[in-house]
């Protein structure tokens, strides 16, 4: 065993902040641009966010597992980073169907990596008593990036064109890989960041994967994320779609208000939910998060005036804000001790995809067949049906003692790790 390498928790800050600028470069922009400045239908539009979600799909639970198994997580990062980078230039380049097609199919094979990834690395940096308020710390980090490259984008579409938001993604996406290497690969507990504890005979605990799959609380979880992302996924875009038609010449600069308005809302959730989740309990706050969607869908409903639009997208911040904050923490309570954390970030990111790409394409039809209102509603009834499957069947995973002891032979330093690679 190694001694541990050095490691400043602003390393992590920063990852998490450039991320969301690699991200959120990309995200509803994509959307908007293609609807309102290459006149593509709706339907078109839905077709390949699917067609490019479902084929990301498939390698989501994989990329857990190997998540969990490789020591080379930062190298994993740095990979995602430049096939996200290369699927950006490709649609600023050739804005047409099949370049777009395959650009957003590499994007979303990759997309979902850094959640999983950076919640690993968080789980090997840093023990078990100070994972909620770490946690916290890494969401309102990613709110803050999400702030940020929404000013930018908005700037640099309002100043040159919606088409060049695209090129942000390679600057930051540079950014983020100096980041990544900034963590030392000796400062990270491999056996921890996969969820292993250590057993009576000092050596890491785990649990076959039959007990992984066997958990209905993680399944129960991953079927209310589903529907939770297939109701919240299309809101932002379709938003941004009745900003932009009776705003054309602000529609990116539009678009970055409505993520702005949202962001600065998740990014005080994120902290106070890394504060609150060991005392309050998980279930009450995810309640909280889960209930505030079907709302916030009903409402868009009742006028088209663009402030109205903005003021209820400030909702989003608290319930996304607390679904990303508490998420890895629920996680990590149902698979403490079986050594395949990651295996299980990446099925609740399965779950999580396959209702955000489904929606896309659901949602445009009854755009174009029915209208926006009928959209809006359908999407505040599947978020509904998430809100009461939880409330009724999801139990509070909180362990019993949060004041759980440092892993034996660890450092007293909150942030010491004991793995190396």
């Amino acid at each position: 065993m190694t001694s541990a390498a050095p490691f400043r928790g602003v390393s992590l800050d920063a990852l998490n902040f450039l991320l969301a600028d690699v991200r959120g470069a990309l995200g509803p922009y994509l959307n908007v641009f293609l609807v309102t400045q290459q006149q593509w239908s709706q339907e078109t539009v839905g077709l390949v966010t699917t067609v490019g979600g479902l084929l990301g799909l498939a390698l989501q639970t994989p990329v857990g597992a190997l998540i969990d198994a490789t020591r080379a997580k930062r190298a994993l990062i740095i990979t995602a980073l430049a096939v996200l980078a290369g699927g950006a230039v490709t649609i600023y380049a050739a804005p047409r169907f099949w370049p777009v097609m395959i650009a957003n199919a590499g994007i979303a094979t990759v997309g979902d990596v850094f959640g999983p990834a950076v919640a690993a690395l968080t789980l090997g940096l840093y023990p078990r008593r100070a994972l909620a308020a770490r946690m916290g710390r890494n969401a309102a980090c990613d709110h803050a990036g999400n702030v940020v490259i929404a000013m930018v984008a908005g700037g640099v579409g309002w100043l040159a064109a919606q088409r060049a938001v695209f090129l942000l993604v390679p600057v930051f996406a540079l950014l983020a890989a100096f980041a990544v290497l900034s963590i030392p690969a000796g400062a990270i507990n491999h056996q921890r960041a996969r969820g292993a504890d250590h057993g009576q005979d000092g050596g890491p605990r785990l649990a076959g994967l039959a007990a992984l799959f066997g958990c209905r609380p993680l399944l129960l979880y991953a079927g209310c994320t589903m529907l939770f992302h297939f109701a919240n996924a299309p809101l932002l875009p379709l938003v941004g779609q009745k900003l932009a038609f009776a705003h054309r010449e602000w529609a990116t600069a539009m678009m970055s208000g409505c993520i702005i308005a949202a962001q600065m809302i998740m990014l005080p959730i994120a902290v106070l939910v890394g504060r609150h989740a060991d005392g309050w309990g998980r279930k009450p706050i995810l309640l909280i998060g889960f209930g505030i969607l079907p709302i916030r869908a009903a409402l868009y409903t009742l006028s088209n005036a663009s402030a109205w639009l903005l003021s209820v997208q400030l909702l989003d911040g608290i319930g996304a804000g607390v679904w990303g904050a508490i998420t890895p923490l629920v996680i990590a309570d149902l698979t403490r001790g079986s050594g395949h954390y990651n295996l299980a970030q990446g099925g609740v990111a399965s779950a999580q995809g396959i209702g955000a790409s489904l929606s896309g394409l659901c949602a445009g039809v009854v755009v174009d067949h029915f209208g926006y209102s009928a959209a809006f509603l359908t999407q505040a009834a599947i978020a509904a049906v998430a809100f009461v499957a939880l409330l009724a069947a999801m139990p509070e995973t909180r362990a019993a003692d949060q004041a759980v002891a440092p892993i034996a032979g660890e450092a007293a330093d909150p942030i010491a790790g004991s793995g190396s690679g």
